[in-house]
Order: C-alpha cells, then sequence, then structure tokens
C-alpha cells in the first residue's frame, strides 16, 4: 500500500495534484509537492475563471465528432472546431444540435482557402519580447520556415501540429540559396497553408524581406508583415542607452557590415564624424575593415565602440571597448553569437575594457 501524507513530501510516495473538475474535462495543477499552497491559489483561479457547464460544451462537442468528420483533415476542420468553441468560457453557451449543424454546413459549403504568407519578426531570441501578433501567427501557422537565428524556444511556440523548416541562412556559412526559399515558401501557400517566414529580430532589418515578397507577389499570394523587435532596439536597452539623445546626435544609422557582395561600404567621413552614432549589424567579420575605414576618414581612435552579443538571451555579453582597439579586442573576446557593435555608445556604468555577462531574466 502506498501512501500520501500531507504536508510531508519526503515520507510521502506518491503525490496528487489539485484538480478542477467540469467532467469530462479535468485540469490538473501540481508542482512535484514544492509549493502545494501555490497550487491551490491556481485551482481557485481557475475554478473562479472555468464556466461550471463547460463540460456540457465538451459533450456537446464529442457528440458532433462523427458527422464533423466530412470536413477535411486540417485547416477546414480546425477552422470549424474553432468556430464551435469561440464562446466556451462565456456560461450558458454549450452550443445545440443546431447551431453545430449551420456551422458544418457553413463550413462544408467553403470553397477551399487560399495560403497565405506571414512575414513574421521573432526579436532578439527571448519569447517574452515576441509580440502577440507575432504568437498569434505561430498558434495559425501549418509551416513555419526560419532562420538559424531563431533559438528553439520561440519555435515551441508554433501549432503542435505546425511543420517546422530550417532555412539556415548563416553569414559565411552554409545556407539555402535565396531562390530555393522563395520557391519553398511559394509551393507551400500555393497548397492552401498559412506559411510564417520567421526571421530573427524584425523582418524588415537586413533579412531580404522584398526578395521573400517578390516572390509571393508573383505567384498571387497574400503576404502580410509582422514587426518584431529588431536586435538594435533590445542591444541599446542592455546599454542603458536611447538611440538618440537631446545634444549628443538626432540620428542614428543602422548599417550592415556584410552585403550579397562582401564587406558592405558605407559614407565613411559622416560616420567618422563627432557625435555619429551607428549601430552595426553581421559586423564580426568585417570589424577590422570597419575601423580602418573610419580612422582612415578622421574617426577619433577614442570613440566609444559597444559589443553586445546574443542581446537579450541568457547567453548575453557587453563589452565596452574604443575604436582604436576594436581590433583585436573583438577577436580577444571570442565573440562567437549574433552581435550589434555600437559606434559612439559607451554602456551606462561601464568603463573601457570591461565585460559584463549576465543572465537575462
Amino acid at each position: 500500500m502506498l501512501f500520501n501524507i500531507v504536508d510531508n513530501l519526503a515520507d510521502s510516495e506518491f503525490l496528487t495534484p489539485a484538480l478542477v473538475d467540469r467532467d469530462p474535462l479535468v485540469v490538473a495543477i501540481g508542482t512535484e509537492g514544492a509549493a502545494p499552497v501555490l497550487a491551490r491559489k491556481v485551482k481557485a483561479h481557475l475554478e473562479e475563471k472555468l464556466p461550471a457547464a463547460l463540460g456540457a460544451v465538451v459533450r456537446a462537442g464529442e457528440a458532433f465528432r462523427p458527422a464533423a468528420e466530412a470536413l477535411p483533415k486540417g485547416r477546414a476542420r480546425r477552422s470549424f472546431w474553432s468556430a464551435v468553441f469561440a464562446d466556451a468560457f462565456v456560461p450558458g453557451s454549450a452550443p445545440e444540435a443546431g447551431t453545430l449543424d449551420r456551422l458544418l454546413a457553413e463550413h462544408l459549403g467553403e470553397a477551399p482557402r487560399k495560403g497565405r504568407v506571414l512575414f513574421v519578426g521573432a526579436g532578439p531570441g527571448d519569447p517574452d519580447d515576441l509580440t502577440m501578433r507575432a504568437r498569434r501567427a505561430l498558434d495559425e501557422a501549418d509551416v513555419v520556415i526560419h532562420d538559424r537565428l531563431v533559438p528553439l524556444p520561440i519555435l515551441e511556440l508554433a501549432r503542435r501540429e505546425a511543420e517546422i523548416v530550417e532555412a539556415g541562412k548563416t553569414g559565411f556559412g552554409e545556407s539555402i540559396p535565396q531562390d530555393e526559399i522563395n520557391a519553398m515558401i511559394v509551393d507551400r501557400a500555393s497548397r492552401g497553408e498559412v506559411v510564417v517566414r520567421l526571421k530573427s529580430g524584425d523582418p524588415g532589418m537586413f533579412g531580404r524581406l522584398d526578395e521573400e515578397i517578390d516572390a509571393c507577389e508573383a505567384a498571387g499570394i497574400a503576404w502580410t508583415i509582422v514587426p518584431g523587435l529588431t536586435s538594435a532596439s533590445m542591444a541599446a536597452a542592455r546599454l542603458g542607452q536611447s538611440l538618440t539623445k537631446r545634444g549628443r546626435n538626432s540620428e542614428v544609422r543602422f548599417l550592415t557590415g556584410q552585403d550579397v557582395t562582401g564587406l558592405a561600404d558605407h559614407d565613411w567621413a559622416a560616420l567618422a564624424r563627432p557625435g555619429s552614432v551607428a549601430a552595426i549589424y553581421m559586423g564580426k567579420r568585417a570589424a577590422r575593415f570597419i575601423q580602418g575605414r573610419l580612422l582612415m576618414h578622421g574617426a577619433d581612435p577614442a570613440t566609444p565602440v559597444s559589443v553586445v552579443e546574443n542581446a537579450g538571451r541568457p547567453e548575453e555579453r557587453v563589452l565596452a571597448t574604443r575604436l582604436a582597439v576594436l581590433e583585436p579586442t573583438l577577436s580577444a573576446a571570442g565573440v562567437t553569437g549574433p552581435a550589434i557593435i555600437f559606434l559612439g555608445l559607451a554602456p551606462r556604468g561601464m568603463a573601457v575594457g570591461d565585460v559584463l555577462t549576465e543572465a537575462v531574466s
């Protein structure tokens, strides 16, 4: 015989979760014995929020499942059940047979839905930084085509049945050619699927978004852009600095260290002026080139430069340096993750040469 002893975790041989019973719907809340009082608070919260008649809603849906088999699997069937349970949390909203018959007839009579593409910004990497629109898009997706920099915790937010495809865009590394990515997006949307093209940061920031939109428009496929938090905004926040400041800079430039032809060229004379602020994406391999061009055009060697690696992620690092020693500082620090290099911004409260490593809460 096994025993459970209340408030005695060490001597208990099994644990019992707190239950919210809306038969046949049952919600179990457990903390592995670590916080039973919290489990009871969660139970009380759910008891208040979940209508007592929710079980009747479940039974109505269960009784109608055989009739719903007439709908094709996939989006059509998901759309029907979403409509059935649209008001599930409204007291007294158990769907009646007549309502279910009407919904089924409407969905059976619908023309096959056309596919569409959502270009979604995943932010720098922390799931908490996703917009609500981005979360809804992931919940709707039939397929998620993502770049390598999108981390697993964000991909795990996609609908369980969604297919996850890595596009493998890697600077100076193995990548799927852009034409193949375009063709993949168009092919899946042409099958009537909802395609989420998930890009790190904001999809419109150095992400070849226009090429993918052009491919969709050429194929007559509807598309939508869902903006995301760009890495420069997160990195500036981690520095404790604003991107613009009255009396310091009235503009900020967003640059890439590399483009499709290699090292990117810019207006170095403008960037070298005192007070200039620039956020440089994909600048690790181009750092020595950028440093040299700026110094050649008269930039002050003491210009502050900050490097934020893995902005907004648990492995984030912040480096404080000066333009004169950007290299070899960057190489010596062993920066391997995605990094934003800030020209003209110093981390608040850090001295040159400091390296800050901290977990992001």
